[in-house]
């Protein structure tokens, strides 16, 4: 298309790339083999304002940052070839741009009545802010079920929605203890069909930028198989799947951060002992189905507790968290029990944090609360062969 009116476009682009965007869009594709939507944000990246691209063809979705400049050269080329119209929302005002056959460029533009602050300033929205948003197409979210092609949540989903944006929020807290001049090696025990897994890779590659390789281990065959083929398909080139188990585990000799989500009973145990042995800066860790210390427990001043079974159990779980904290605080971890998701979608919501302080090893009362319990947990005597 020779005759595109491209000064208008210029004159549209330059004056609304800036940090006041919020969004823009190309749809309305020129062809059914081609590019079926492409939206661009702005994001920062080690201070500089970058613009990324997320252009959609097919079910799969391609990622690039660019400078203002190659922003605007690529949404004049995608106008000429690929799509008819151009959307945009700024924090002041919205803007849309026709792009007929002839080339010619009709532009409106109208000024919100009610302007939004910046996004940066939206802490007391009432609209809950996640990381990964609802109307941005995210491939790997697409794959798993969770989202339209268009970016919307399927309804069924929701929850699973949350829990992934849930679990980024910790992962955002603990960004400042990880290794920031070298590659950061991300180990996730128990993997499973990895939503968190590829939501990981996602949010820290993709949006932020950073150097770090993430393995994934499961005993599915079929389900490490089918990672694999998605990783590949989205070009995740440092996101690598493995069938084993997590207590024979010998393929890292250094990690940085250990996640280990819904691993069963002392599955988790064993990861958080080759954490402590790596040294690694951050463990996560959502405990599944505490059965270990439910046949052990035994105390004759809790006797008209533990007489009922349920209660039992449930008292069982909450000591064997408490006392994998302890242990860890033991070795050198600041440590904290977060709810990872609201008790209402699932009761197993226990979220174990631990950062790397690197202070002397602390008396817990480790030793005392597992005699006055009559419990002798596994990862207490993982962690005394490693200290011998």
């Amino acid at each position: 298309m020779e005759n595109l009116q491209i000064e208008k476009l210029q004159t549209l682009l330059i004056e609304n790339l800036n940090e006041f965007l919020l969004l823009l869009t190309l749809c309305a594709p020129r062809r059914a083999d081609g590019p079926t939507r492409l939206r661009l944000r702005p994001i920062r990246h080690k201070g500089a304002l970058l613009f990324q691209a997320a252009t959609q063809i097919g079910k799969q979705e391609f990622h690039e940052n660019l400078t203002k400049d190659q922003a605007i050269a690529k949404i004049c080329t995608s106008l000429a070839q690929d799509f008819k119209q151009l959307q945009l929302e700024t924090t002041t005002h919205t803007a849309q741009a026709l792009v007929s056959k002839k080339g010619t460029v009709t532009i409106k533009q109208k000024r919100k009545q009610q302007p939004n602050i910046p996004a940066a300033d939206l802490s007391h929205n009432r609209k809950k802010h996640y990381i990964l948003e609802e109307g941005t197409p995210v491939p790997f979210l697409q794959d798993l079920g969770v989202m339209t092609p268009e970016g919307k949540i399927i309804h069924a989903r929701y929850d699973k929605f949350r829990q992934i944006n849930r679990f980024l929020e910790f992962i955002e807290d603990i960004l400042p203890k990880l290794p920031a001049d070298r590659e950061v090696t991300i180990l996730d025990f128990g993997c499973g069909k990895s939503y968190l897994t590829f939501a990981m890779y996602y949010y820290l590659r993709e949006l932020k930028g950073l150097d770090v390789r993430i393995i994934g281990l499961d005993l599915k065959q079929e389900v490490i198989e089918n990672c694999s083929r998605l990783a590949k398909e989205y070009g995740y080139e440092k996101l690598t799947f493995l069938t084993g188990d997590i207590a024979s585990y010998t393929g890292s000799s250094q990690v940085d951060m250990v996640v280990t989500l819904h691993a069963c009973d002392t599955a988790t145990d064993y990861a958080l002992e080759k954490a402590v042995k790596w040294n690694a800066k951050v463990i996560l860790s959502v405990p599944c189905c505490q059965h270990e210390l439910n046949g052990q427990i035994h105390c004759e001043e809790l006797e008209p507790v533990l007489k009922y079974g349920l209660l039992k159990e449930r008292i069982a779980a909450l000591v064997t968290d408490g006392l994998r904290a302890a242990k860890l605080e033991e070795w050198g971890y600041q440590v904290q029990i977060l709810e990872f998701i609201d008790m209402e979608h699932t009761p197993k919501n226990i979220l174990i944090r631990a950062v790397k302080t690197g202070k002397e090893k602390q008396d817990t009362g480790y030793e005392t609360c597992t005699k006055l319990l009559g419990v002798d947990p596994l990862l207490g005597h993982l962690l005394k062969k490693e200290e011998a």
